[in-house]
């Protein structure tokens, strides 16, 4: 039997590493926002060949596995590149509407009222200094934040449906 300073030692070890674990399931791989680090290897390691199955004693042995005669023959890099997201030089393609369907659904509620200082939709004389530094910068300021204006760019908004909603914007103003 255990003395008293050794079940309190016992205890206070056994607390912190409930504790620990209970902090480590928190912190667990639970979050889907993030992309895995690697999705090349993520695809690597989904395509492999079913183990043969074992030669009956009536058959010869060969060296080769056995593939049916109608699977087509798809490498890894194949099937890579068939789930591969756009390379950044290929322009997203979006609906003719999508800057508009931004604007009401994200943008609207700040441009509308004037809210954080925003140009009101449809304000040329709020839009001119902007206006006059460029439409690259608008977009730029747009997707990554700019002053009080939060970047719009994130996990569910691409920085394409930003530009689309400015140029919603500007075409309003021009």
């Amino acid at each position: 039997m255990m003395n008293k300073p050794q079940r309190i030692n016992t205890l206070t070890v056994s607390a912190i590493s409930i504790s620990a674990l209970l902090m480590l399931s928190a912190c667990s791989d639970n979050n889907t926002a993030e992309p895995p680090a690697d999705a090349s290897a993520e695809t690597s390691t989904v395509v492999e060949e079913a183990p043969a199955a074992a030669p009956e004693a009536s058959e010869p042995q060969t060296s080769e596995p056995a593939v049916p005669a109608e699977a087509p023959a798809t490498t890894t890099a194949e099937l890579a590149e068939a789930v591969e997201p756009p390379t950044p030089d290929e322009p997203e393609v979006l609906a003719a509407d999508a800057g508009a369907k931004l604007y009401e659904s994200n943008c609207k509620v700040c441009h509308e009222a004037g809210l954080l200082d925003a140009p009101k939709y449809g304000d040329k004389a709020a839009w001119a200094p902007r206006l006059a530094k460029g439409i690259e910068t608008l977009h730029m300021h747009s997707a990554q934040g700019f002053n009080k204006m939060p970047a719009q760019a994130t996990d569910k908004v691409s920085e394409a449906e930003v530009y689309a909603a400015v140029d919603y914007m500007v075409a309003a103003v021009s």
